[in-house]
C-alpha cells in the first residue's frame, strides 16, 4: 500500500498527511456502532494545566489496536512514506459533543521521533458541523485545519500543536477521532 495523500504540509518542518482511502465507510460505520455502546470515561486530559477539563475517551488494548485494518494500513503507509517501521504504543477514541471544551496540546516532545494517527469515525459528517482539527506553528497561527470526513485519516509528527474542536450546536451526531499514537519500532 503505497497512496498519495490528499493533502500534506511541513508545520515548522514537521509533516502532516491527510488520507481518505485509508479506512473505508463500512468499516467507519462498524467502529461507530460499535462506540455507540462503549463505556468512554471522562478522564483524557489535553495538557497539565486544563487537567481539571477532563474530555471523554475510551482506550484500546494492545490486540484491539493491532486487530484493526486501518491500523495495519496507516502502519504500512507510513513505512512507505517515511521508509521508517513505527508500532503504536497507545490506541484510544477520544468523544466530542457541542458544548465540551478541548485545549491545544502537543503529543510528544519536540526531538521525539512519534506521529500520530488520527481515524475520523463518523458515518456521515456535514461541514456546518465544525469539528476540524486544526494544526499551530510555534506562533499558536493555524496554519492547516483537517475537516473530520467519514473514514479520514490524518497522520502527523506528534510534537505539532494541535487541537480537535467540538461540533457545532447543530450536529446532534457523536465526534469520534480514533488515535493511535506512534513510535520508533
Amino acid at each position: 500500500m503505497n497512496q498519495s495523500p490528499k493533502y500534506n504540509c511541513l508545520i515548522n518542518d514537521k509533516p502532516i498527511w491527510v488520507f481518505d482511502n485509508l479506512c473505508t465507510v463500512d468499516e467507519t460505520s462498524t467502529i461507530f456502532k460499535g462506540l455507540e455502546i462503549s463505556a468512554f470515561k471522562r478522564n483524557e486530559v489535553a495538557r497539565p494545566d486544563t487537567a481539571q477539563f477532563r474530555h471523554w475517551a475510551v482506550s484500546l488494548s494492545e490486540e484491539q489496536i493491532r486487530g484493526l485494518a486501518v491500523y495495519q494500513r496507516a502502519i504500512l503507509q507510513i513505512s512507505h512514506t517515511t521508509g521508517k517501521q513505527y508500532r503504536a504504543y497507545r490506541g484510544y477514541v477520544n468523544y466530542a459533543s457541542y458544548g465540551d471544551m478541548l485545549f491545544t496540546h502537543t503529543d510528544c516532545l519536540p526531538e521525539a521521533d512519534e506521529l500520530t494517527v488520527l481515524v475520523f469515525l463518523c458515518p456521515e459528517w456535514n461541514i456546518e458541523w465544525g469539528g476540524e482539527t486544526l494544526f499551530y506553528n510555534e506562533d499558536d497561527d493555524c496554519e492547516f485545519a483537517c475537516t473530520p470526513k467519514p473514514g479520514r485519516t490524518v497522520i502527523f509528527h506528534g510534537a505539532i500543536k494541535h487541537v480537535g474542536r467540538p461540533p457545532n450546536r447543530i450536529c446532534y451526531t457523536s465526534r469520534y477521532t480514533l488515535a493511535f499514537k506512534l513510535e520508533l519500532a
